[in-house]
């Protein structure tokens, strides 16, 4: 366990004493108790434990919505308490990208079309964020969905075009709040085998928060957390792992 916590210049994410607590007084409710995490670049690590742990809190501070009540969070490096409320809503624009467990997109709009909508709203010609919805579709198998339509859709091909829109901008950081609760579990697994090999890149991470422990196997790094604290860091070696096909 001695690289559980690593090098700074490795890090996606550093958490350092965080709490969080909702309400005041009596009504006072302590979500975070002194959370101290690493989440290292090119590894996709999962937040799991039962529900009302702490986890989705815990993403939500990461992801610079929630502020702590104490401690410290980096992501890539920037103190995210030194950030105005504008210097971090643009901070999140350029450096991290969010997947829900509903696919939210817009009905009306295309496959590239819903996949752009980032890109347009960071001041991208129209034209030009479509075509590059279209290639980030191409690149993680939905090549030939472009022109789709949600409802013409399975889930799986929904949850892979909110993960090619939460890739528009080619961010740092990948935040993923039960990806793979509505979905059975092929396309469980094909999700996360997708999120596992974009976590692989050098210059990015992903950080998953599940109940589902069918996908444990697809996490680099495992925080077991429970009643606002991380209990335990499991790291596996999945060096052995034989991708599955994307496209299929």
């Amino acid at each position: 366990m001695s690289d559980v916590y690593l090098n700074s210049d490795r890090l996606a994410v550093s958490c350092r004493g965080v709490t969080k607590v909702y309400g005041r007084g009596n009504n006072a409710v302590m979500a975070l108790r002194g959370v101290d995490l690493d989440v290292p670049m090119g590894e996709l690590s999962l937040l799991v434990g039962p529900s009302g742990c702490g986890k989705t809190t815990l993403l939500s501070v990461i992801a610079g919505i929630l502020e702590p009540s104490e401690g410290t969070v980096a992501v890539v490096g920037t103190d995210l308490s030194r950030l105005s409320n504008a210097q971090k809503v643009a901070f999140r624009g350029r450096n991290i990208g969010f997947v829900f467990q509903q696919f939210n997109l817009l009905p009306a709009l295309s496959a590239a079309e819903n996949v752009a909508v980032p890109g347009i709203i960071l001041g991208m010609p129209r034209r030009a964020a479509v075509q590059r919805g279209a290639e980030v579709l191409a690149s993680i198998g939905m090549g030939d969905r472009i022109n789709s339509l949600p409802q013409n859709l399975s889930g799986g091909q929904q949850q892979r075009v909110a993960i090619a829109r939460a890739l528009m901008h080619e961010p740092s950081l990948l935040v993923c709040d039960e990806p793979t609760s509505a979905l059975d579990a092929r396309n469980g697994q094909l999700i996360m085998e997708l999120l596992r090999e974009i976590a692989m890149q050098a210059n990015r991470a992903v950080v998953v928060v599940t109940h589902d422990s069918r996908v444990f196997e697809f996490g680099d790094r495992i925080a077991y957390m429970d009643d606002g604290h991380i209990q335990r860091i499991e790291i596996q070696d999945l060096s052995h792992r034989s991708p599955l096909t994307i496209g299929h």
